[in-house]
């Protein structure tokens, strides 16, 4: 009998704050976290962790030197894996990218290469956008990689220098003329001779995360491996 009082606050709360899932906006139940588990069962998982020739490898054959290349969900549009990146995008909904870092942490825990990674880096935002959004939507994500695997995060290192524009619609030669120059280095003496994960949301062109690369891989004897919450394939 107390047990059933006990729940009560829970539930009068719940009536009165409802939770919605954040992939299809239905209300979720008592036990579920940000996503229903219909949503959850339905998550477009790239296995790209189990893959040895991905999508981002054939992307950047020849451009860009990495040690591996990973996203966790194909971005589809109108589809649950673009309602998530929205919500946490735009909407400050940053328990999405806590949630889809533990999620991913879990597969990626065993991977011998996660033991040989020195650093987390986040791709940055321009300081402008950064306080206009009051995040970077990608930090959750990195943090809960970071927590999973003891990996510790470096955000202080890459640094965006200018405020620009969306660019969605643009080629792929088009971002990286747009991008050029845009990121540079500090505190450089941090990651000489490291391996560094560099970390985005969304792998579209992969013009911004080479770019970023270039300017890391610019440091003595660092290399890279890539991780990006989705990946799109349009």
């Amino acid at each position: 009998m107390l047990k059933i009082f006990d729940e009560i606050p829970k539930n009068l709360f719940n009536v009165l704050f409802p939770v919605f899932c954040n992939g299809c906006a239905n209300l979720l139940l008592k036990n579920e976290k940000v996503i229903c588990t219909k949503c959850l069962h339905k998550l477009p998982f790239t296995h790209h962790h189990q893959i040895k020739e991905t999508e981002i490898h054939k992307t950047f054959f020849g451009l860009v030197p990495f040690e591996f290349g990973a996203s966790f969900l194909y971005f589809t549009k109108k589809g649950i894996s673009q309602n998530l990146i929205h919500n946490l995008k735009y909407k400050n909904r940053q328990e999405i990218g806590t949630y889809l870092g533990n999620l991913y942490a879990n597969e990626l825990k065993d991977l011998e290469i996660f033991k040989e990674i020195d650093f987390i880096i986040p791709v940055p935002l321009h300081k402008k956008r950064f306080h206009e959004r009051g995040y970077n939507q990608v930090t959750t994500f990195c943090k809960a990689i970071e927590k999973n695997l003891i990996i510790p995060m470096l955000d202080d290192v890459l640094i965006k220098t200018q405020h620009l524009k969306s660019v969605t619609d643009k080629s792929k030669e088009g971002r990286l003329a747009h991008n050029k120059n845009v990121f540079l280095i500090e505190n450089q003496h941090k990651i000489e001779g490291k391996h560094l994960l560099l970390v985005d949301d969304v792998f579209t062109t992969g013009a911004t995360i080479e770019a970023c690369a270039k300017e890391i891989l610019k440091i003595k004897n660092t290399k890279i491996s890539i991780l990006t919450m989705a990946y799109s394939q349009s």
